[in-house]
């Protein structure tokens, strides 16, 4: 979307070594800050009948580290040097900090090393981001899976390392109560929890990985059928439905699940609500992005947010969207998800700016009753650490 456009520069260096006593302090500015921008999009509909939970995941927790600043993909032989790094919690995480950023009161069912990777990222989403761990666990002797993530040229390559958990710690094999659920679908494979979640009023909302198989065959997704949306990229929902265009796949979709979205990559997105018969597509915000690991995962953090909240099709396809964009401004997946701070400073920000189109700031008038009062955040927030466990010489 032109008329909206923010921009932000996309060569960022590490974050410099900050002394322990003014890294307390940027911590507490942090919370003061996070509190005061907090937004409960559910609360003119929370009642005390509510599940616990407004979302429920399960998952691989990894730890990501994040090199940017790359001006070119690595070559064979030689040493690529990066002017920034990050390292945040990954996989599934990105997805339910990107919720609990937004409000939701999330809960979080995966594997822990008891590794030093894994007690960071349990203390990050846990003591970070207010995610409940309940039915996580930790894993005695059990490394943490890693993936090291090179971001340049708007895209990344990444290597990942990992082993299964050991078969004597298995999963939870039945979820909390919650209005909803995000489920990423195997083909395949059947998760007997997302069954159990649908029978008991949750609101599944799944997207997909790409099909190894090359078979593409949506009887091999057969948890569809439990779920209420149905979230795959352009590539993938044309695959599946054999169409030849993106808004005629989602049409397709709606055969199998009633709700259809399809991420259209610059393009936006588009969906299609088989049960009211209303369709919406909202373009994309042009912004230079720094780092796009977890855009994905935001998006449907944004269109589960607005779902649950009851909005129009059409603003729940915008602020996904936005949350999106903002998200690859920074660099680190989960970390990078805005709250409602960053939110409120895109929107009183992209008002001012001269020559903007009407039309387009009306797509987002919506968030005028949203966005919390008081003094902007910072923004862009830089939130990824340079390293783990990092501490200044004494």
């Amino acid at each position: 979307m032109t008329a909206s456009t923010v921009s932000t520069a996309s060569d960022v260096p590490a974050m410099p070594a900050m002394p322990a006593d003014a890294r307390t302090h940027r911590h507490a500015q942090d919370e003061e800050s996070h509190r005061r921008s907090r937004v409960d999009p559910l609360a003119a509909l929370r009642g005390p009948q509510d599940p616990p939970w407004d979302v429920y995941l399960t998952g691989t927790v990894f730890l990501d580290v994040v090199f940017t600043g790359l001006d070119s993909a690595p070559v064979r032989g030689t040493e690529s040097w990066a002017r920034g790094m990050g390292s945040s919690p990954g996989g599934i995480a990105n997805m339910a900090t990107a919720l609990a950023r937004l409000g939701l009161r999330t809960s979080l069912a995966a594997a822990f090393g008891d590794d030093h990777y894994g007690d960071y990222c349990w203390d990050a989403l846990a003591q970070g981001e207010g995610i409940d761990l309940g039915s996580s666990r930790t894993v005695a002797g059990w490394h943490s899976p890693v993936t090291v993530s090179m971001a340049y040229e708007g895209e990344r390559t990444m290597v990942s390392h990992g082993h299964e958990p050991p078969p004597e710690e298995p999963s939870p094999d039945c979820p909390p109560r919650a209005r909803a659920a995000v489920a990423s679908l195997t083909p395949g494979v059947s998760a007997p929890w997302i069954a159990q979640a649908a029978g008991r009023g949750t609101r599944v909302f799944a997207d997909v990985g790409w099909d190894d198989t090359g078979a593409w065959d949506l009887a091999g997704l057969p948890d569809l059928a439990h779920c209420e949306a149905f979230l795959p990229n352009a590539e993938e929902a044309m695959r599946y439905t054999g169409a030849t265009c993106p808004r005629a796949a989602a049409h397709a979709l709606t055969e199998h699940v009633p709700l259809a979205v399809v991420t259209l990559g610059a393009e936006g997105a588009y969906a299609v609500d088989r049960r009211t018969g209303e369709s919406a597509e909202v373009p994309a915000i042009e912004v230079e992005a720094l780092d796009p690991t977890g855009a994905g995962d935001v998006f449907v953090a944004g269109f589960v947010t607005g779902t649950l909240a009851g909005w129009p099709l059409a603003d729940r396809l915008a602020f996904a969207g936005l949350t999106a964009a903002l998200s690859v401004q920074e660099f680190g997946g989960s970390l990078s998800a805005p709250g409602w701070g960053e939110i409120a400073t895109w929107w009183r920000k992209v008002q001012s700016v001269e020559g903007q189109d009407p039309a387009a700031l009306r797509r987002y008038a919506f968030l005028a009753d949203l966005v919390p009062d008081g003094p902007p955040a910072a923004w862009p927030l830089r939130r990824a650490v340079p390293t783990i466990g990092f501490r200044p010489p004494s």
